[in-house]
């Protein structure tokens, strides 16, 4: 009798569930009779605490549509996975209780964290295979992760939608999208949603330049100015601090985030009235779109594959459009930013986009 345990780790996002019914459906026909399948709630931590149930055949029916993860999902930070918590040593719980299940394999969903603490995982000796899901796009090895065309058509929906009401107006408005460190998703949804500049992570800004774009702009009798604004983008001032000064400058601004502050620098410098919008979560949210539903049925048909031939230590990953497997140890750890001369970055700047620097 085959065991398999499944989880999702780290934040939510669109295509979890569709993920955990293709690796259930496709190890349900491969294997029969001849498999249990146990579901571990709420992340890494429901397997350092015990918590799981075996899943039947109808737990993976009418779910490929679903959002969010019907295993529920938890935080557990890589740099808290070998300290002790109360007493507890997690990663021998986790250890104990994959041997308590019985488990021959660990199927494990979820972004660079989790990644990290599967591949310590693999190292310690469990039997593991991953699956890459955020919003973000940011997991190395991978050319794209179920979750990030979802939230690229909502962040893009919201760009549109901020269009009508910024015309209405004559306003300029600041939309500012999720990506702490990487700018996959705001470069995307930007250049989807006819944004006239996208501020990432990677380009440190400059508001001068902002500022000289909205003014060509108004010249040419254009009333308003969009900009897509990643909420980890750095003015070109800031990419010169270290972590430690950045984090003080920020704390000692009175603004919620990046978008609130250029908003008062432009307003300044302009003379414009400036409205901000933060989608936030919406956009990890809802039901995952056509596409992620089957590239995150193809990630989880292609882990059951690797069960079947007892492959082991490899993340599921896509490049240039085939799944192959890739080794966890070159994956975990790694961050995959956006190349500043990247062909979808120079796509943007050759109709006129500006990224501020």
């Amino acid at each position: 009798m085959l065991k398999v345990g499944v989880l999702t780790s780290g934040g939510d996002c669109q295509g979890l569930n569709a993920a955990i019914r293709g690796l259930g459906k496709a190890l349900l026909c491969t294997f029969g009779s001849d498999i249990t399948i146990y579901g571990i709630e709420d992340g890494y931590r429901g397997l350092i605490e015990g918590n799981y149930h075996r899943m039947v055949p109808h737990d993976f029916s009418g779910i490929i549509n679903l959002g969010g993860t019907i295993l529920g999902t938890s935080r557990q930070p890589f740099k808290q996975m070998r300290s002790m918590a109360g007493g507890t040593d997690k990663v021998k719980n986790m250890k104990d209780n994959y041997n308590k299940m019985g488990l021959d394999c660990l199927v494990v969903l979820g972004g660079n964290g989790t990644h990290k603490t599967a591949n310590l995982l693999s190292q310690k000796g469990l039997s593991v295979i991953t699956l890459p899901k955020t919003i973000d796009n940011d997991i190395w090895g991978t050319d794209i992760t179920f979750g990030f065309q979802s939230a690229v058509d909502v962040a893009a929906n919201v760009l549109d939608c901020i269009h009508t009401t910024a015309t209405s107006h004559g306003r300029i408005f600041i939309v500012e999208v999720m990506g702490h460190k990487v700018g996959w998703l705001t470069l995307h949804a930007g250049l989807a949603g006819s944004a006239d500049a996208i501020l990432l992570p990677e380009i440190p800004y400059k508001v001068d330049n902002i500022v000289k774009m909205i003014n060509h702009r108004s010249k040419e009798g254009k009333r308003f100015s969009i900009l897509a604004v990643a909420e980890g983008a750095l003015s070109q001032e800031e990419a010169q601090m270290s972590k430690k000064e950045l984090k003080a400058k920020r704390a000692a601004e009175p603004y919620p985030s990046v978008s609130y502050r250029l908003a008062h620098d432009l307003e300044q410098a302009t003379g414009h009235e400036i409205r901000v919008t933060v989608p936030g979560h919406i956009q990890r949210g809802g039901n995952p779109c056509p596409y992620d539903r089957v590239l995150s049925t193809r990630f989880g048909v292609a882990a059951a594959q690797l069960i079947k031939q007892k492959k082991y230590g490899y993340m599921v990953a896509m490049r240039n459009n085939v799944i192959v497997p890739v080794p966890l140890c070159e994956v975990a750890g790694k961050l995959k930013t956006v190349p500043p001369d990247c062909n979808v970055i120079q796509t943007a700047r050759d109709i006129g986009i500006s990224f501020g620097d």
